[in-house]
């Protein structure tokens, strides 16, 4: 297998490519965690990393690979340097937390400050509103809801920041696996809320980090 990694992304986009590790076999993986290792000027972030994958890659980067569980990510080579912007990651239930995880790791790779704050469903409106006005101070949000997904809509009705709404496949029968809430977020009454795919904690990091790259040009 030859390895086509775009090394030039950073530059190009300001943000490197990420590796995705669902579905890839470990010969596959193995492969490309040995070239990216002699590269250390390049971190890599790698996603959806089971904890497998990572004990059968991990002697060959050695001390540059760092894995995290919860989030199922790794990074490689160290994050980015520092930027600035301050993203916070919101959800409604502790279910939600490996995708908010996602979300964090990613942004925190990106060079971003990232905070989570947990457990704020609209079922229990005092939550949210008790937290309102910290949430109004981070320059991004990101809502990670799933079940009806109401969040989003409440938090970008109360909030006037870009608001980035990822649904997740938290829920009973009806909530089909994320499709309920993907449907309630991309049906949203609230204005402006951008929406990624069912789960997908780093597109929504990789969204704020556009944001807050054009923020910081201004």
């Amino acid at each position: 297998m030859t390895v086509r990694y775009d090394y030039a992304r950073l530059a190009r986009v300001g943000m490197p490519e990420a590796t995705f590790c669902l579905g890839k076999t470990t010969s596959q993986l193995r492969t490309i965690v040995a070239e990216l290792a002699e590269r250390p000027d390049n971190p890599v972030l790698f996603t959806r990393m089971t904890e497998s994958q990572y004990q059968a890659v991990r002697e060959l980067a050695g001390q540059s690979l760092a894995y995290d569980v919860e989030s199922a990510t790794a990074v490689m080579h160290g994050c980015l340097p520092a930027r600035e912007g301050k993203v916070a990651v919101v959800t409604a239930g502790t279910s939600d937390i490996p995708v908010a995880a996602e979300a964090c790791r990613t942004l925190e790779f990106l060079g971003f400050a990232a905070t989570r704050i947990v457990d704020v469903g609209v079922a229990g409106l005092w939550r949210l509103l008790e937290r309102i006005d910290e949430i109004a101070v981070y320059d991004v949000v990101i809502v990670v809801a799933g079940m009806d997904a109401a969040l989003a809509s409440v938090v970008g009705g109360l909030t006037g920041q870009p608001l980035i709404a990822v649904p997740t496949s938290t829920g009973y029968g009806a909530a089909a696996n994320g499709e309920t809430a993907l449907r309630a977020m991309l049906s949203s009454c609230a204005q402006g809320i951008p929406v990624m795919n069912i789960d997908n904690g780093f597109g929504a990091a990789c969204a704020a980090n556009r944001i807050l790259l054009t923020l910081n040009r201004k």
